[in-house]
């Protein structure tokens, strides 16, 4: 399956923000996007169950100069066992122009045993635009006993900001090869949790003190601007619970309450 999300946020007239262009093709399709503390909310809903093999999906998202958006998902992310040992692909540019922006923030991923897959972020940023990004990675699906038995998850993600590059990231995750210690030797069923930031300062003490027995996070900054955030947490809980701890959190040092996210939990 070859499917698409290509959307453009902009301001109208009044001041307000809508969707100026969209097109989407399964396996995503859109809810009603609803505005609050001036951000405009769109869903992102998968009808089908997830992805499969060779399924490859494309994701043109671009915010333009002074419009907020969040983008998010109502449930988790699955990708299901490679039967056919084709990978599942997908393919996410996101543009934030200065002056604007954008949070992503999904539900869990959650990658079935077996299972293939690749992402590749390309994330660029506009001198003074804000973006909060945030990734959220399962080891599967825990209560049915499968834990870190995908076969391979591979995870590319470039950032530029100001027409520079300011962070490159490359993982490959086989548990086969032990690529997944450094997690498991800290949790057994580890959450990995990861967010770039740009145009906000994050108050490095209070993200600092978010450290307990079930959570190990740190922040860090950037070559030019912006920082990266990454925190592994002992079970979905955990991870639940620091996620929304952080999003409070910098969204208070963007001195912006949080949209609410239309989903209850």
């Amino acid at each position: 399956m070859k499917g698409h999300l290509h959307l453009i946020c902009s301001r109208n007239s009044l001041g307000q923000n809508h969707l100026r262009q969209q097109s989407f093709r399964a396996p995503l399709h859109l809810s009603k996007p609803h505005d609050d503390e001036d951000t405009l909310v769109v869903n992102l809903v998968t009808p089908t169950a997830g992805v499969f093999d060779d399924d490859e999906i494309d994701y043109n998202i671009h915010v333009e100069a002074t419009a907020r958006l969040t983008l998010t998902t109502p449930s988790s992310s699955r990708v299901y066992r490679s039967r056919n040992g084709g990978t599942g692909r997908v393919h996410q540019h996101l543009h934030v122009a200065a002056g604007a922006f954008l949070e992503y923030y999904p539900e869990p991923f959650i990658p079935h045993s077996g299972a293939r897959y690749h992402q590749q972020n390309s994330l660029h940023i506009d001198e003074g635009g804000s973006l909060m990004f945030f990734e959220w990675l399962s080891p599967g699906r825990v209560a049915s006993g499968e834990s870190f038995e995908y076969h391979e998850l591979r995870w590319d993600t470039d950032l530029w900001y100001a027409d520079q590059l300011v962070a490159r990231e490359r993982y490959s995750l086989t548990p086969a090869e032990d690529s997944v210690s450094a997690l498991t030797m800290t949790y057994p069923h580890a959450h990995y949790l990861g967010c770039f930031i740009t145009g906000i300062e994050p108050p490095i003490d209070a993200i600092e003190a978010l450290n307990s027995p079930d959570i190990y996070i740190g922040c860090g900054p950037l070559i030019h601007g912006g920082h990266t955030i990454k925190a592994v947490c002992n079970g979905s809980l955990a991870a639940r619970k620091t996620l929304r701890a952080l999003r409070q959190l910098l969204y208070t040092a963007h001195q912006k309450k949080p949209p609410h996210l239309g989903r209850f939990g």
